[in-house]
């Protein structure tokens, strides 16, 4: 189904790639970010620039535009900032997503895809996480996200909003061609970390723990190739366009993959092994973290493309070694 959608927060790195590929399959969109941590350089199309606590300007938007949609990514993001820095965290992603929903009622948008986290469920009780897992966040970034989906789900009961969240595990990869690609001001993320260590960009990798009881001693996640999260959000958004309410889901391939593994992907496919130290276990990583994904598997008929490490390292590998921005 072809729409006008808003992506806010359509300048970073997994809301760039969706909307590529909103535009590859007939979506016209506009990028509405305030480049805090995104690029213009990655924005498809129109950007335009703003902060998501901006109730005036994303209504004005949001009207003269005449959306059917939005997409919203805005966030900060970072677990441990949102520790020394909590307020932060509430105020942009909670706050500026009541924001945002109150604009899209002003201008009468009611169709509205979310992008969440696996963090909300916290610790977890049992293996694989399935969407009915209690959810007890252990940082402020998580317990964010957790109040969003709070606020989402009583507006979509009382509020007239179709609204679908989906909960990310490790969003992982670029785009194959090289022209998206993940470049964060702060990188956390193993993978992207791994590689710069390898290519010689940074100082050596930093393993947190290799005695957990996994099956090589270090913690096991579950990495989602950007272009198989993107391919949610469209299933996800059409579904909704149909006049469907929304759900939660989560986006995971289902399969673990421990860091030694993934380090030895990235020695694979550049031809160098990852230089590293180890270091202490950090707090709050639990040993393991995958998802449960039949629910939008047989609900939205997705099915992840890139299961195996090596070919998400690939096209990470290939953006790392030539970065556009």
């Amino acid at each position: 189904m072809s729409a006008k959608v808003l992506v806010v927060g359509g300048a970073g790195y997994i809301g760039s790639v969706t909307a590529g590929a909103l535009v590859s399959e007939g979506f016209e969109v506009v990028t509405f970010d305030d480049l805090s941590t995104g690029h213009a350089a990655a924005v498809t199309g129109e950007l335009i620039e703003g902060d998501i606590r901006d109730r005036a300007l994303l209504t004005r938007v949001l009207r003269e535009g005449k959306f059917d949609a939005v997409m919203h990514f805005a966030a900060k993001s970072l677990v441990g900032e949102s520790v020394s820095h909590p307020l932060r965290y509430y105020d942009v992603n909670v706050g500026g997503t009541a924001s945002l929903v109150c604009a899209m009622q002003d201008a009468g948008v009611h169709c509205l895809v979310f992008s969440s986290t696996c963090a909300i469920y916290g610790d977890p009780e049992y293996l694989p996480l399935d969407e009915e897992h209690p959810q007890n966040p252990v940082s402020p970034y998580g317990a964010s996200k957790k109040m969003v989906e709070e606020i989402l789900a009583a507006c979509r009961e009382k509020e007239d909003l179709r609204v679908t969240t989906l909960r990310y595990f490790n969003a992982a990869g670029c785009m194959p061609d090289g022209s998206l690609g993940e470049s964060h001001k702060t990188e956390t993320h193993l993978i992207p970390l791994a590689i710069s260590a390898a290519l010689g960009h940074r100082a050596p990798l930093s393993l947190f723990g290799t005695d957990y009881e996994t099956r090589d001693g270090t913690c096991i996640r579950d990495y989602i190739h950007v272009l198989d999260l993107a391919d949610a959000h469209i299933k996800a958004l059409n579904r909704l366009l149909n006049g469907h309410k929304g759900d939660a889901y989560n986006v995971g391939t289902g399969v673990g993959t421990t860091v030694r593994e993934v380090l030895a992907a990235i020695g694979r496919t550049l031809g160098t092994e990852v230089p590293y130290g180890i270091a202490e276990r950090r707090p709050g990583d639990p040993p393991a973290l995958y998802a449960a994904a039949d629910k939008i598997r047989k609900e939205l008929e997705w099915e992840p493309q890139w299961t195996e490490i090596d070919a998400i390292v690939r096209t990470a590998a290939q953006w790392s070694k030539a970065p556009r921005y």
